[in-house]
């Protein structure tokens, strides 16, 4: 029975053998593939067209170039800033539950949330930390890593790689 039009259950879109539990990896792939994006907001009908492969690429090089910006600073906030914000989004990637991560622990819906609020943090760290004018190159690539971070976030098609993710109401 399809849940709505706009997110069909699992099981009206996928065949027996490829919903059998204890599936291999490629087939949880496979299986979740088939499971539309939501919502952005679960309201905006923006269509998701950055692939999860592509988005969690840019997750690891968003938080070097926020970490490397900072370290490359001679202000102390602007380095602490980048080392904290920066080591935060790679280790949030490692354990999200997409396929480039190292262990599947954090759902890839709690991983959306966060990708929102820690572009929204590296923006307004140089303001609250106080060096957009003493480190301007810092900040600038910070607010633009930032800023980038949430455009692709609001087009990413986020699926969860091991099928954890919560059937939508």
């Amino acid at each position: 029975m399809t849940q709505s039009a706009i997110y069909p259950s699992t099981e009206d879109l996928l065949s027996p053998e490829v919903t059998r539990p204890g599936a291999a990896a490629a087939p949880a792939v496979q299986k979740n593939a088939a499971i539309p994006s939501k919502l952005l907001f679960g309201v905006l009908p923006i269509r998701r067209v950055v692939p999860q492969d592509v988005h969690s690429v840019l997750d690891y090089s968003n938080g070097l170039m926020v970490a490397m910006a900072g370290l490359a600073s001679h202000r102390r906030e602007a380095k602490i800033a980048g080392a904290i914000l920066g080591a935060s989004v790679i280790s949030v990637s490692l354990l999200t539950d997409y396929r480039l991560s190292l262990a599947k622990l954090i759902p890839i819906e709690v991983h959306e949330v966060l990708d929102y609020a820690w572009g929204a943090s590296v923006i307004a760290a140089p303001f609250v930390l106080g060096y957009t004018k003493r480190a301007p190159l810092a900040a600038m690539l910070q607010i633009a890593t930032g800023a980038a971070n949430i455009v692709g976030s609001m087009f990413t098609d986020y699926r969860a790689a091991r099928g954890s993710m919560q059937s939508a109401t």
